[in-house]
């Protein structure tokens, strides 16, 4: 069955998501050409610590987005860490001075060691990636996101962020009632703007990112696993914590599948499989569910990688030939 998650011109951001090794960047890659084969102007995202796009492609992309086929509509971009923290300095930098040097006279250095904090990285990812997604430059914004532990821990994010934020508000509040009795006799540096401003200015970036990523018109979820118990177990507890944070699966890719059993090894694999299969289409019945059939030859390339887009898209891409 055809995916469901990148039907429709509302969407806009399609995340790939999975355990490690279960083939996440070959189904992202596969479902961006496709769409752009069709006309779609796509860019694909990877956020991995260990981007693959450049080694599938067999073309270098790096970290700006980067045209993948010479006279195609499919563009690429690795997101790397230097990159997310440049950006997030040019976006935040001169607000983080801002509250800082309003208490205490430190460097603009200062706001390098900040951009090293745990969370700051991946919040700003989030941001980034809405950035790119509401430019409107592209049709649509494929993203290869990181194995699972790291991709839950960053949709959890803005959450936390908001959490944090409220608890500070209330700190730089009782800060301020406790400075404003004794203005006279603390030397305090003037602020452009005054702290609760500039934490609204945080929250409102934090509600903005929760509200996209919840929006099922908008942003849709793909997971891809293994009929392994490793790769359903994992992906059954993936799927619980997307729920808990009222987010949905839309689409199931189930990946590395044996379609015929010519030796008594595959005969095996392919009984074994049927189980985790079976057991996939009870649970998650009402979820789109694809199957890949493990393949010969290593995906890599862009006419392989055509090959597993017309699987998953239900057809043959018009510029395959």
């Amino acid at each position: 069955m055809p995916l469901a998650a990148v039907t429709g011109r509302n969407v806009k951001l399609v995340m790939i998501g999975g355990k490690g090794g279960v083939g996440k960047t070959t189904c992202a890659s596969a479902i961006a050409l496709g769409l752009a084969d069709r006309g779609w102007k796509v860019l694909l995202i990877s956020s991995d610590p260990t981007p693959s796009l450049s080694d599938i492609f067999e073309k270098q992309i790096g970290s700006e987005e980067k045209r993948i086929l010479e006279n195609g509509s499919l563009y690429g971009l690795e997101i790397s860490s230097e990159i997310v923290l440049k950006k997030w300095k040019e976006r935040f930098g001169e607000e983080i001075y801002e509250v800082v040097s309003s208490f205490a006279n430190v460097d603009y250095a200062f706001v390098d060691y900040i951009g090293t904090a745990p969370g700051i990285e991946e919040e700003y990812m989030l941001y980034y990636i809405l950035e790119l997604v509401r430019g409107g430059k592209y049709d649509l914004v494929v993203w290869d996101t990181a194995p699972a532990g790291h991709t839950l821990r960053l949709l959890r994010l803005p959450h936390l962020f908001l959490d944090h934020l409220e608890a500070a508000t209330k700190f730089y509040m009782n800060m301020y009632s406790f400075i404003e009795r004794f203005k006279d006799t603390v030397k305090l540096k003037s602020s452009r703007r005054s702290l609760m401003k500039i934490i609204g200015s945080w929250e409102a970036l934090s509600r903005d990112i929760i509200e996209f990523i919840g929006n099922r018109e908008l942003t849709r979820y793909v997971l891809v696993t293994i009929p392994e118990a490793l790769g359903v177990r994992l992906t059954e507890r993936m799927i619980k914590d997307l729920e808990d944070n009222q987010l949905s699966v839309d689409d199931l890719i189930i990946n590395h599948v044996v379609k015929e059993a010519d030796c008594e090894f595959h005969r095996r694999r392919k009984e074994m499989q049927g189980y985790y299969i079976r057991s996939i289409e009870e649970t998650y019945e009402r979820t789109t569910i694809t199957k890949l059939n493990l393949s010969a030859w290593e995906v890599k390339g862009v006419e392989r990688i055509r090959e597993v887009a017309a699987a998953l898209l239900g057809e043959k891409n018009k510029n395959s030939n």
